[in-house]
């Protein structure tokens, strides 16, 4: 049995690497990635393209 838990689980102030993933959307009208989330109507979710203006849900 060890003296320490230390040597179990290593170094606990160690920093944590986490992965960060984001979901590109592409405006179906130009294809642009310049999409801004909006609330839309009753609550839900729409797009909007900064680029030409489309929006979407």
């Amino acid at each position: 049995m060890p003296g320490s838990i230390r040597g179990e689980v290593g170094d606990p102030l160690a920093p944590v690497v986490t992965r960060k993933t984001a979901t590109l959307l592409n405006c179906p009208s130009c294809g642009s990635l310049q999409v801004a989330q909006v609330l839309g109507d009753n609550g839900g979710i729409s797009y909007v393209c900064t680029t030409c203006g489309h929006s979407w849900s």
